[in-house]
């Protein structure tokens, strides 16, 4: 199938269909908010050119991309889809609770360390695990992400303590009364390989997402979005103000604040990561805070790497319908109009040139998207030619666990929607190809 477009068209082969086709979707969930996984049902559409301003002007260098395009598709994503974060005053203090020197088999400096930014207990605050390579020489790189079920949940020591914030009541996750217990400690030590990344001479950063705010409709009140809205004396939120992944990433970028002062790190070389709707608040982290020297969207889709406008797998109207308090009020506006948005997900692609991006799919994950993740990827290509760099460097889908790209790169993983061991080893090539081993 060819998509109609302003960039080159895209080659796919068949034996990709067969692969979607296979994943783990039936009749119902095909059919619900109007989701549709039929390659043969997906419209011929038109992206928005990123390099057209909004008045009809052509970007023809990085210059002038870097001084109004870039700005303009920004304030585009903030007004309509992710909401305006607004400027707070913070004053950052760090308290460490707790350091293992021989945590991970002893290949790391494990710190816990709670960041508070306002003076005022009842503001939210970031409970931090940090992880550096014992025998580093000097700052190392660092990958910040956030994690789904607390810092214990990422590892499987007792000495971390279990976060008390709320959490999604999910059963199997030994969520019990919306809060983690026992049976959550090192729930997702799979999808958190410290020691390979350690001993490759990078650093973990990670906290829970709901430490920033708790993920659900009524979450804002108890979150920094409230907090801020208090702060402002105002009682009612405006239409194209911040959702809840403006608020996780807010919460990334002030982590950053941290760990740019810390003595370990190489401030230069920090990663923001994340899978799923983490992926999402990494990719909207990463574009508005230029201080992240790279950015990977692991199994983001919709709202992520994917393309709104192919209307397949998770569209606007399913996100709307699951997690409205994700994005702004006025995103919904579009939920069955995604062609009439002057964006579409491969311009917040763009937004991080020059900086290294990575996007990656998985084979089963038909809600993700992973043929829309990949058109994402390959459509934001033209901007980073500006800065003279290559995109992915192909337009044909590669087959699965076989990585391409240059400054974007791009895998499909065998497998389900998950964050593995594999991709992870595909992150760690991607940052040392583009900012070197720690030394």
């Amino acid at each position: 199938m060819m998509i109609v477009s302003n960039t080159t068209p895209v080659r796919f082969g068949l034996r990709f269909l067969a692969v979607l086709a296979s994943a783990h979707l039936n009749a119902a969930d095909a059919t619900s908010h109007g989701r549709n996984y039929d390659e043969a049902k997906v419209s011929a559409y038109t992206l928005p050119d990123p390099l057209r301003s909004n008045d009809g002007r052509v970007v023809t260098n990085a210059r002038m991309w870097s001084q109004s395009r870039r700005g303009e598709i920004l304030r585009d994503l903030s007004n309509l889809m992710y909401g305006l974060t607004p400027e707070l005053p913070i004053k950052l203090r760090a308290e460490v609770t707790a350091v293992r020197r021989d945590a991970v088999e002893g290949f790391a400096t494990r710190t816990l360390v709670t960041l508070e930014f306002f003076d005022d207990p009842a503001a939210p605050r970031i409970h931090l695990a940090l992880y550096l390579p014992n025998g580093a020489t000097g700052p190392v790189p660092v990958f910040l992400g956030l994690n789904y079920y607390g810092n214990a949940s990422v590892e499987r020591d007792p000495e971390i303590p279990l976060t008390e914030a709320w959490m999604r009541p999910v059963r199997e996750a030994g969520v019990v009364g919306n809060r983690a217990t026992e049976a959550t400690r090192g729930i997702h030590a799979s999808r958190w390989p410290l020691e390979m990344a350690l001993r490759r001479g990078h650093g973990i950063a990670t906290f829970y997402y709901g430490d920033v705010e708790p993920d659900h409709l009524e979450g804002w009140r108890e979150g920094i979005r409230g907090y801020a809205l208090k702060r402002s004396g105002r009682s009612e939120r405006a239409p194209n103000e911040w959702g809840a992944l403006g608020a996780w990433a807010w919460g990334m970028s002030r982590t950053l604040d941290y760990l740019a002062a810390h003595p370990g790190v190489d401030a230069r070389r920090v990663v923001v990561f994340g899978h799923s709707r983490h992926g999402k608040a990494a990719l909207w982290a990463g574009a508005q805070d230029e201080r992240f020297a790279l950015v990977i969207s692991n199994n983001s889709g919709e709202g992520g790497a994917a393309l709104a406008r192919r209307n397949f797998g998770e569209n606007i109207a399913y996100s709307i319908a699951h997690a409205s308090w994700r994005y702004c009020d006025r995103f919904r506006d579009y939920t069955d109009r995604p062609h009439e948005l002057p964006f579409d997900q491969h311009m917040l692609i763009a937004l991080m040139a020059p900086r290294p991006v990575y996007v990656a799919s998985a084979t089963e994950d038909g809600l993700s998207d992973p043929k829309g993740e990949f058109l994402g990827a390959v459509s934001a290509a033209p901007v980073y030619r500006l800065f003279g760099r290559v995109g992915v460097g192909t337009v044909e889908w590669p087959a699965p666990d076989r990585p391409v790209g240059d400054t974007i790169g791009y895998h499909l993983r065998t497998g389900a929607h998950d964050i593995t061991a594999f991709d992870w080893a595909r992150y760690l090539d991607f940052a040392e190809r583009h900012r070197g081993r720690a030394h």
